[in-house]
């Protein structure tokens, strides 16, 4: 009788043990998602200030100059510890943001980090194009 009970209280402990681990480690990792997609948001809109200004000087197109938008977007991911992917498409600049989150508790089980990304896209435009509150 004592040897079921001590397997069943194993057990239980385990089971709570891995249910504390989702709680904490699952907490950090959508912390670090918010993380990513606010990364990705701010560099995607430092990439889309990256304006053509001969362009915009010469007859008011408002163009993304692609390389010093991926270059801009690229050096506000360098001051975070993640990494990034940037696209430039015309007046569209995307920055998808990688991030890896170290666990806490779920690293006794086997599960040492939990990979996650942000997606992010600005669009250049000219001026004010909605209503001011």
């Amino acid at each position: 009788m004592e040897v079921e009970l001590t397997g069943f209280v194993v057990a239980i402990i385990g089971a709570l043990f891995l249910l504390c681990g989702l709680i904490v480690d699952g907490g950090l990792a959508l912390g670090a998602r918010v993380r990513a997609l606010n990364e990705a948001q701010e560099a995607a809109r430092s990439g889309a200030q990256q304006l053509d200004l001969a362009a915009y000087r010469r007859d008011a197109t408002v163009r993304v100059d692609a390389t010093r938008a991926r270059t801009a977007a690229l050096s506000y991911i360098a001051a975070t510890p993640d990494t990034a992917a940037v696209e430039v498409v015309g007046d569209t600049v995307t920055v998808t943001v990688r991030a890896v989150q170290p666990t806490q508790i779920l690293g006794l089980a086997g599960l040492r980090s939990i990979r996650v990304t942000g997606r992010a896209t600005a669009v250049a435009q000219r001026g004010v194009t909605g209503v001011i509150r």
